[in-house]
């Protein structure tokens, strides 16, 4: 088949969507040599070395930007087909949840999570607003749905009435540069760079309200409140919408000298990152998947995690989960896990074999599934 992608996320977002759509594709480009790819990406954007270097893989340039393109083609809505861009295609798979116009390829949509129709006060207003007008149109027009869990299938089969044979999970995975670094120059060296104490609790998502990082805060005081010897708390991540609280939350709670916030991490320094925190915390109010926490175990860190959405799906038992707003349950977690020494390495342990069951080998796999699907004559006819 001669498939196109879409690149934009991949080539602008270093976190979050962008990573799993590079991860994936990178995978993809191994796992199915068979077929043909065309990636196609904003206007200003350089195919990265694993399609440039692959045989089988094409870049197509918009001649406008992502935004340019939105605009036209979500919000103007001009019929203009991507294969204009591409050529002829099969398939054309989005990636980040709307679908542009087709003239004959097959579309295939993910849909990372319903944050936005689910928790709308947990999603940029703007966004929301685009998402809810967008992705309905999306979803009427693919032939396939992706989602990156089957709690986000259930999601779009009860809240959005589509038949769960027009829907396929597409796990994220685990790169094997997620291991335990054990170096101690290594791990000295990073220590060093983002001014970092030995012992210290970390946590790392994109700040925003969705992530609860000011339950996170408020858990820290309880501990500290309570007489608890605990190490301090690193927040790695950029700054999204709604930041302004996390910090505010840090000064009224009187958190100044325990904090430390290290800003956006470069990928290369998230596992002796995550190798060298005692805990890695994410009770995120709502999550599609959650590949930071599964990256963390893969470290062999011992994670707390929310009990909500997909997170229970993703960790299994190999994580303490807490519900995300009961901040003495998320203190007590994270002091079991301070002062039992027995209790992190079981669940070091139990982290380190969960995760090997998830790569984007597999994951790849599991998408060349999806676009055979996807492109079977009339499997999924009737379901339309």
């Amino acid at each position: 088949m001669r498939i196109g992608i879409d690149y934009t996320t991949a080539a602008q977002e270093g976190a979050g969507i962008g990573r799993f759509t590079r991860e994936l594709v990178a995978a993809l480009l191994a796992e199915g040599p068979q077929h043909e790819y065309v990636f196609l990406a904003p206007r200003g954007s350089r195919p990265p070395f694993v399609v440039a270097s692959c045989p089988q893989a094409r870049w197509a340039a918009l001649p406008v930007s992502a935004r340019a393109a939105a605009v036209f083609w979500q919000r103007a809505r001009l019929p203009v087909p991507v294969e204009w861009f591409t050529g002829p295609l099969d398939i054309f798979h989005a990636t980040d949840y709307v679908l542009p116009p087709l003239r004959a390829a097959q579309g295939v949509v993910t849909i990372h999570d319903l944050s936005f129709l689910r928790h709308p006060e947990y999603a940029e207003p703007s966004l929301a607003r685009y998402l809810l007008g967008a992705v309905p149109r999306a979803l009427e027009r693919a032939r396939l749905v992706l989602a990156d869990s089957e709690f986000t299938k259930e999601e779009l089969v009860t809240c959005l009435g589509l038949p769960p044979e027009r829907v396929a999970v597409v796990y994220g995975g685990v790169s094997d540069a997620f291991h335990p670094v054990e170096d101690p120059e290594t791990r000295a060296d990073l220590q060093r760079r983002y001014q970092l104490p030995k012992d210290y609790l970390l946590t790392v998502c994109r700040l925003e309200p969705r992530k609860n990082l000011p339950g996170v805060l408020r858990a820290y005081r309880v501990l500290l409140d309570r007489g608890v010897t605990v190490m301090p708390l690193a927040i790695g991540g950029s700054r999204g919408w709604g930041y302004g609280p996390i910090f505010q939350t840090v000064a009224d709670l009187g958190l100044e000298r325990h904090v430390r916030f290290l800003g956006y991490v470069p990928e290369q320094d998230l596992p002796p990152l995550l190798s060298g925190a005692a805990a890695f915390l994410y009770p995120s109010f709502y999550e599609g998947f959650g590949l930071p926490p599964l990256e963390a175990m893969a470290c062999g860190t011992p994670v707390v995690a929310s009990n909500v959405a997909s997170l229970p799906e993703v960790l299994g038992d190999a994580a303490l989960l807490v519900a995300p707003a009961d901040t003495e349950g998320i203190a007590d977690a994270i002091s079991r896990l301070v002062r039992d020494a027995g209790l992190r390495e079981r669940l070091r342990q139990q982290g380190l074999a969960r995760a090997r069951r998830f790569s984007w080998a597999a994951a790849a796999r599991q998408l060349l599934a999806a676009y055979q699907q996807a492109g079977a004559p009339a499997a999924l006819a009737t379901s339309r």
